[in-house]
């Protein structure tokens, strides 16, 4: 009868092995119960009808410790969702560019002075340099309903734009994109006419920069969207895709 084969680790390579299971990445935390929070707003919790909170939480992959850019922050919504998940240990830069709506910068205002906003730092830079001097090697950025409206900005390089958001983020970390769909084949002026762009454009553009898509999310598709109308004050859900990239 063979005996059973036994080894033992020296006591510095078991440190080591030890040390590179504690960098791996935390698990996920509960997005429910991140949406679910007592202390966030009616006003948010109005928000989540039309956005699917905890499904979009759960495709960005958010975890405590993160580094992340909420593009088009606008009033926060977003950056308090991401922030929430991103917490303990986290950061999360709200980027508005100079020039943004005043209700929207003083609705952040507003909301930063929420406990749940303690690790937010507001980042008021242009949608094509986007990140603050010295922040690199980022988890995540995300770009929720805003992609569309750079596109008839006549100050924006969007691919500069793109190529900065690449640059920011560390290999393997992700950009999720967020978009009111316009119908296939739309021409890029939607964006303006109707604040909706096809979505190929968006995967055109942000792939030209070097991201690779990775995933798409059908949750807040609706087939019966025409496609033919402004989005403002809209009688039906409006289609909406969430995609996915990845930084090689």
């Amino acid at each position: 009868m063979r005996g059973t084969a036994r080894f033992s680790l020296p006591p510095i390579a078991l440190a080591l092995l030890v040390a590179s299971c504690s960098m791996t990445s935390p698990p996920p935390p509960d997005y429910a119960a991140i949406v679910a929070a007592p202390d966030r707003s009616a006003a948010d919790r109005q928000n989540d009808k039309r956005r699917d909170p905890t499904q979009l939480l759960a495709f960005t992959g958010v975890r405590p410790g993160w580094k992340v850019i909420d593009m088009a922050a606008g009033a926060g919504y977003s950056t308090e969702l991401m922030a929430r998940g991103a917490a303990p240990g986290g950061v999360v830069y709200a980027q508005n560019p100079p020039g943004a709506l005043p209700r929207a910068v003083d609705a952040l205002k507003a909301r930063m002075q929420h406990p749940a906003m303690s690790d937010v730092i507001p980042d008021t830079r242009p949608f094509d340099d986007p990140v603050p001097p010295g922040v690199d090697n980022l988890d995540l950025i995300t770009f929720f309903f805003g992609y569309h409206d750079t596109t008839y900005m006549a100050n924006v390089d969007r691919a500069k734009m793109d190529r900065a958001m690449l640059n920011a983020l560390k290999p393997g970390g992700t950009l999720v994109v967020a978009d009111y769909a316009a119908a296939p084949g739309a021409p890029i002026t939607t964006g303006k006419q109707y604040h909706r762009l096809d979505e190929a454009i968006e995967k055109r553009e942000i792939e030209a920069a070097g991201f690779k898509l990775v995933d798409e999310g059908m949750f807040l598709r609706n087939p019966n969207d025409t496609h033919d109308f402004v989005i403002f004050n809209a009688k039906i859900p409006i289609d909406i895709y969430v995609l996915k990239f990845q930084k090689p």
